[in-house]
C-alpha cells in the first residue's frame, strides 16, 4: 500500500502535539518509548495522511488512540476517521483517558495481546 505524504501544516501541527502532549499521554508514552514495549517501536503524534494519531506502531499498523473530553463531542467524527483508517489496514486500539489512569496494567495486557495477534506490515 502507497503511503501518502502528510502535508507541511499537519507535519507541524503535529509536532506541536508532541511538545504539548496531555498528562495521559505522557503516562502511556513512558511505556511505550524507546522499544520498551516488547521492543516495538512507537511513534507519537503521528500523522497519517490527514490525520494525525496519538500513538502509532508501523511494523504493526496499529493506532492508539487516548479518548479525553474532547471526544465525547466528536464521536461521529472519530467514528468515520477510524472507518477510513481502518479502509487503508490500519487496526486502531481506543483507550479513555479514565481508564488509562485506573487500569493501566489492563489496558498494557490488552494492548500486548492485541499486538501478538496482528502480522507484521510491509516496511512503510
Amino acid at each position: 500500500m502507497k503511503r501518502r505524504r502528510s502535508s507541511a501544516s499537519i507535519q507541524e501541527r503535529a509536532q506541536q502535539l508532541r511538545q504539548e502532549q496531555t498528562p495521559s499521554e505522557a503516562l502511556l508514552w513512558q511505556h511505550l518509548r524507546a522499544h520498551r514495549f516488547g521492543g516495538y517501536k512507537f511513534r507519537r503524534q503521528h500523522p497519517i495522511g490527514r490525520f494525525i494519531v496519538d500513538f502509532y506502531c508501523a511494523e504493526r499498523r496499529l493506532i492508539i488512540e487516548l479518548d479525553g473530553p474532547i471526544h465525547e463531542r466528536q464521536r461521529e467524527y472519530d467514528r468515520i476517521r477510524d472507518e477510513r483508517l481502518r479502509q487503508q489496514g490500519y487496526t486502531i486500539f481506543r483507550v479513555t483517558n479514565e481508564e488509562l489512569v485506573t487500569d493501566m496494567n489492563g489496558v498494557l495486557e490488552r494492548l500486548s495481546g492485541l499486538l501478538h495477534t496482528l502480522p507484521r506490515a510491509f516496511a512503510e
